[in-house]
């Protein structure tokens, strides 16, 4: 009885703690986050001279980060939305609009009057519903010398069929947050964690909100039992049994005064409806999957594959001394298989070219080979490879990357047992990264930009690459990029910060100012 007692008290204690964090938090962030209002406005009225519809092809789109990527629902394209980009000196944000037509290979850049604000690190969920919609909530925007930041708690929503933009003003909702994850479930959209980020505070959460699609109506579930602790940049996905499951993400608590130290989470929980009913009670259950997990990583990217398995692509392992982060950047792929409960490591076939030869010769393998290509207790370990590219300015960027060696962890997604194949010629693929964004169509994973850190420099990506997933033999790069050509600029002690021209222009980047937080944001969004 004492030892429930006390724990009941360690948690109101917990409570009054975050309140406490939370509304000290707030009144810091009030003033800055006044300043950056006016400078929202500024754009906004920039937006409303717009006031007609405006289709236009394009190039692809220039590098960003933090910005979604979905599938339209009905028709085959993706829709890019938002993000920001870093050049050194200047954070550059983005309210574009760009429609990806897979068949044609073709971008279009969309101009639709009365869109939101321009934003990252936001979320977007696609619903099929009168002709599919985009609903987009929170997010934040930056200053142009990344150094303040407004968290948006605002929820729009993209009427894919008549091209129109609505703001849904609701009441009750989430508090302005970035990094936070959102998932369409039966009805409703859920949302979970993020952060919230002024000049020398921050606070985590592991709130958990559901907005109602009929009645367009926030409220706050409370679940039962002990859930994730605050973080954000998880993963959160719905499984086939109805279920959502959170894992991983990242979080970061002062040690001392100016010190920071982050939290790279590897734990997972199910989020489940007791009764199975959209206004029944929510539980929370730990669970511990068997199988190849992933390393502990943040800025890692999720989509759902069409056998509805969780995949997980890339992020980064940091190595965080006292004044410093370092991060190995990967590009490896994992699946969830909720029905199964259980982690696979994705591993690429190859080109089908030599397969009936293979299959062949395979009676005059070693008897060891066919068990070792099946992961059994001889499979080997990953292979460290470590990539050079010079720079136009004569930097010399290295890369480190994870691959996985020959004959190791199988794919799940396939119906075929067939080790992979060893191809010759060079391996295409992704460059490792971090907050690449992805999303799923017709069976195929589309991927997108992303980033990663040499030294001081930040290179932020804008290739894309396809990969067929009932296949799973090799990428296909759709748009190419030399990160060499990136250009970086020097950080200066000018202090300079226009507010306008290229801001107003401007839309991806990293916030990797040289500041806490924006070192931070590639790992918590």
């Amino acid at each position: 009885m004492g030892k429930k007692g006390q724990k009941e008290k360690k948690g109101r204690g917990a409570e009054k703690t975050a309140a406490k964090m939370e509304k000290k938090v707030s009144k810091r962030s009030r003033k800055e986050e006044e300043d950056l209002e006016a400078l929202i406005a500024h754009f906004q009225t920039l937006d409303a001279t717009k006031t007609q519809i405006v289709e236009t092809p394009c190039p692809p789109p220039s590098p960003r980060l933090h910005a979604s990527l979905s599938a339209h629902p009905e028709k085959d394209e993706l829709i890019l939305f938002g993000g920001e980009y870093f050049n050194g000196q200047k954070t550059f944000m983005y309210n574009e609009l760009y429609i990806y037509n897979i068949r044609k290979d073709s971008w279009t850049k969309m101009e639709i009057p009365n869109p939101p604000p321009r934003r990252c690190a936001h979320q977007a969920v696609v619903v099929p519903q009168g002709g599919g919609q985009l609903w987009i909530f929170g997010g934040e925007f930056a200053s142009p010398d990344g150094e303040q930041f407004y968290h948006y708690k605002d929820l729009w929503v993209l009427h894919l069929a008549t091209k129109t933009w609505e703001q849904v003003r609701s009441t009750g909702g989430p508090s302005g947050r970035s990094g936070h994850r959102m998932v369409a479930w039966k009805r409703q959209l859920i949302l979970f964690g993020g952060f919230h980020e002024s000049t020398r505070d921050y606070i985590y959460y592991n709130d958990v909100y559901a907005f109602n699609l009929d009645t367009f109506v926030w409220s706050r579930l409370a679940p039962l039992g002990a859930g994730p602790t605050p973080r954000s940049g998880c993963q959160m996905s719905v499984t086939p049994q109805g279920s959502i499951v959170i894992y991983g993400g990242y979080s970061k608590q002062r040690v001392k005064k100016d010190v920071d130290r982050g939290t790279q989470h590897s734990d997972m929980f199910l989020l489940q409806p007791e009764d199975g009913r959209e206004a029944g009670r929510w539980a929370w259950t730990r669970i511990n999957p068997a199988g190849a997990k992933p390393t502990p990583r943040s800025g890692f990217s999720v989509a759902v594959t069409p056998n509805h398995q969780t995949l997980l692509f890339g992020g980064v392992c940091d190595e965080e001394e006292e004044e410093s982060l370092e991060g190995d950047f990967l590009n490896d792929l994992h699946f969830y298989d909720a029905t199964r409960g259980r982690w696979f490591a994705g591993q690429l076939k190859g080109p089908k070219s030599d397969k009936k030869k293979r299959r062949r010769d395979k009676t005059a393998e070693p008897k060891g080979a066919d068990q070792q290509g099946r992961g059994g207790a001889g499979a080997q370990e990953p292979l460290e490879v470590l990539r050079e590219v010079a720079t136009e300015d004569g930097t010399v960027v290295t890369t480190k990357q994870m691959v996985a060696a020959p004959g190791s962890a199988g794919q799940p997604l396939s119906d075929e047992e067939d080790s992979p194949d060893a191809a010759g010629g060079p391996v295409v693929e992704p460059s490792p990264r971090s907050n690449a964004m992805l999303a799923v169509k017709h069976g195929r994973l589309y991927l997108y930009g992303g980033m990663f850190e040499a030294g001081d420099r930040q290179v932020t990506l804008s290739d894309l690459y396809c990969l067929d997933l009932h296949k799973m033999q090799e990428w296909t790069v759709l748009v190419e990029m030399d990160p060499g050509t990136q250009e970086w600029l020097e950080e200066t002690d000018s202090g300079e910060s226009s507010e306008e021209g290229e801001g107003a222009e401007g839309g991806a980047g990293a916030e990797d100012s040289g500041g806490e937080a924006g070192d931070g944001l590639s790992r918590q969004a």
